[in-house]
């Protein structure tokens, strides 16, 4: 601050002012037909008419010290998502750290310094940050405004904010161009067994006539890629079809355009969430026993399940002269099941089936026939799967993950399920209520118990529950495209009727259904992420022993690095790490292949990724300011000056831009001296009064 001093004339009127305006009127019509005729006398009593009205006005001569006020810049930082994109954000730091630099050798400049934040759904809201910081600013004292910014701005009004000058400084060369695919609508769903569509396109921006086709690459679920042609500027609809249930996840990227600025925008994922409309689930008991009614109510309790049930209520060697007629509603459709319609089921369950003739041998190939092609199996077994009669003997059993031992194969004693070490890590018994694997517990089961079951023998596939001595229990295999599952023993329904405690029954065969039909969130060896609060969350499930070890993880701009996985749980690891860049992000650990998309919670802000003046060019040339290109190559670009102009003048040239010079200032002192007092006044009115009068006496 400066005291400086001022010295000037002001006026004081004693009456006011409109009645010194009629006075002087008064005056003017008594002396001017005297002026006028030449009278003797007259311009003296004009004289003293003018020192009354000179009276009457107060003049004084007043001296003031005022204080000088420092003027206020405004230095506003783009610092957004698109900024992060190239260089921009050195470009930027440079720029901000040499006007500070430039603004703290001038002692009668203020810059103050904002910075504009991530925007949200609506974009970079630079303008309105703006006028926040304006609002503890007078307007008698900016001086202008220095916006740092790549020029995609959303909130751009018709005039400069504050009325002061305004310059944009834009980090890059130029104009730039940018090709971007759009997802116009992608459906959050799909039925199994259907295709959708996806509406999209792929813009070229900044380019004058953009036009022909560009490659799009597919990749599906982390799969090999494959390529289509998309038209450039026009809608095109991609059709996916759903072929399970669970996310679909989409990795779509469009080629680059040569020049473009970022390939940010090129990529997206999307994520489709199969749904089945109906599940077909043929259940075939083989003959009335108590656990039937479990599998039948566990079936129809869920309303999206399709069940088709058969009881064999008469084995085929048994004849007691009933006619057909009179045993049976319906005769079994042994050929429509077994035949015409096998493949529209997603899962077939033989609870007690035994090979007593009733299906030909043809019929049971047709049912491997129908596992290994994709289909879902499962066989709950009890004394009929020993013997000749076993399935185990037919061609079913070449796809089931176990046979029946050839000697003391039934076994009935009580006994308690147990997850074995591999069904704790397996999505289908892990974490099971009552399960083996509390130590506080002893490690033993809390569920009832069970009295029998068959001792396999040349099991294959996974075994995740066993009897006490190690036999296995529960026997889940995959062959060829499809599933199949093995429970070696009929008494699971106990745990339904809760015989001492009971159990998960409900839970587990639940899972297993599930697991036979691929649904995602069981499969035992997955590799997940997801975005959550700009942080990168990995989890990778894992039946092996080692559930550690470490994933590549690849940036949106194509950087890699190794990131360490946390051993969570039984079989399950994560990792976290912070993703501030937009865009897709991918993870492997070698084998499985994840991805994740960041940024998308503002989509207006990666929708064009151009640095451009076009936007905002009008508005910083009305106000008397202008843009600046900040980058030449060098590493701390060309950063213009920063010089004092004057109001009224440009406030941006060829390497500077302008702050004005405001000439704001306080009052710290007022001294006033009259200079007609009325001692003074008066005498000098009737002195000249007294001219006058002798004058015309004469």
């Amino acid at each position: 601050m400066i005291e400086q001093a001022f010295a000037g004339i002001r006026f004081d009127p004693v009456v006011p002012v409109w009645l010194i305006a009629v006075l002087a009127a008064a005056c003017l019509l008594v002396v001017m037909p005297a002026l006028l005729r030449r009278a003797r006398g007259a311009v003296w009593r004009a004289l003293a008419f003018a020192v009354l009205l000179l009276w009457l006005t107060g003049p004084r001569l007043v001296r003031e010290t005022r204080e000088a006020l420092a003027d206020i810049g405004l230095l506003v930082v783009d610092q957004t998502a698109s900024m992060q994109v190239g260089n921009r954000a050195a470009l930027a730091e440079a720029a901000r750290q040499k006007l500070q630099a430039e603004a703290g050798a001038f002692g009668d400049l203020e810059l103050r310094t904002i910075d504009v934040p991530e925007g949200g759904n609506s974009g970079t809201r630079l303008f309105g940050a703006i006028d926040r910081a304006l609002a503890d600013i007078p307007r008698s004292r900016l001086a202008g405004v220095v916006a740092i910014t790549d020029g995609q701005i959303h909130d751009i009004p018709d005039l400069a904010p504050g009325g002061a000058p305004l310059n944009v400084l834009i980090p890059a060369k130029g104009e730039q161009t940018d090709r971007r695919l759009r997802i116009i609508e992608a459906p959050a769903f799909g039925i199994v067994g259907r295709s959708v569509g996806i509406r999209l396109s792929i813009d070229d921006l900044g380019v004058a006539h953009p036009d022909g086709t560009a490659r799009l690459m597919i990749r599906r679920d982390g799969g090999p890629a494959r390529t289509e042609a998309v038209p450039v500027g026009r809608e095109y609809t991609l059709d996916v079809p759903i072929t399970r249930a669970g996310p679909t996840v989409l990795d779509l990227q469009a080629e680059t355009l040569p020049g473009e600025v970022s390939a940010i925008n090129n990529r997206t994922v999307v994520q489709i969430n199969g749904v089945r409309d109906r599940l077909r689930v043929l259940l075939i008991s083989g003959e009335p026993h108590a656990g039937e009614r479990t599998w039948r109510r566990l079936l129809k309790a869920d309303p999206a399940v399709d069940l088709v049930h058969f009881t064999i209520l008469r084995p085929p060697e048994k004849d007691d002269l009933t006619p057909l007629n009179e045993l049976a509603l319906i005769a079994f459709p042994v050929r429509e099941l077994f035949q015409v319609k096998i493949s529209d089921f997603d899962l077939i369950i033989l609870d007690r089936f035994q090979n007593r003739g009733l299906l030909p041998l043809p019929y049971l190939r047709n049912i491997a026939d129908y596992v290994r092609n994709g289909g879902a199996l499962l066989l709950s077994v009890g004394p009929e799967f020993t013997g000749a009669g076993s399935l185990a003997e037919t061609p079913l059993g070449a796809v089931l993950p176990g046979r029946p031992a050839r000697t003391g194969a039934l076994v009935e004693e009580a006994f308690r399920p147990r997850v074995t070490p591999l069904g704790l890590r397996h999505p289908v018994t892990e974490g099971l209520e009552g399960a083996n694997h509390d130590p506080a517990q002893g490690d033993t089961p809390g569920w009832g118990s069970w009295y029998r079951r068959i001792t396999a023998a040349d099991s294959r596939g996974e075994t995740l529950m066993s009897a006490p001595d190690g036999s296995p229990l529960l026997l889940l295999d995959r062959v060829e495209q499809g599933r199949a599952a093995l429970l070696l023993s009929d008494q699971i329904w106990l745990w339904s009727r809760g015989h001492q405690g009971g159990g998960p029954q409900a839970e587990l065969l639940r899972r297993i259904a599930h697991w036979l039909m691929k649904e995602p969130e069981l499969e035992e060896d997955s590799l997940t992420a997801s975005f959550e609060n700009g942080r990168l969350s990995i989890e990778r499930h894992t039946t092996e022993d080692a559930a550690s070890g470490e994933v590549s993880v690849t940036d949106p701009d194509g950087g890699k690095q190794a990131v360490p996985l946390i051993q969570a749980g039984p079989g399950r690891s994560v990792a976290t790490l912070a993703a501030p860049k937009p865009g897709v992000w991918q993870i492997t650990d070698g084998t499985r292949v994840a991805f994740a998309a960041a940024g998308i919670g503002n989509p207006r802000e990666i929708a064009d990724l151009r640095a451009t003046a076009t936007l905002v060019s009008a508005l910083a040339h009305a106000s008397g300011g202008g843009t600046h290109w900040l980058d030449d190559g060098s590493p701390g670009g060309a950063v213009p000056s920063l010089v004092r102009t004057q109001p009224g003048r440009a406030a941006s040239g060829a390497n500077w831009v302008g702050l004005q010079r405001r000439h704001d200032h306080l009052i710290t002192g007022v001294a006033a001296l009259p200079l007609l007092p009325p001692w003074l006044a008066l005498p000098l009115i009737l002195g000249l009064l007294l001219t006058a009068w002798q004058r015309e006496g004469m």
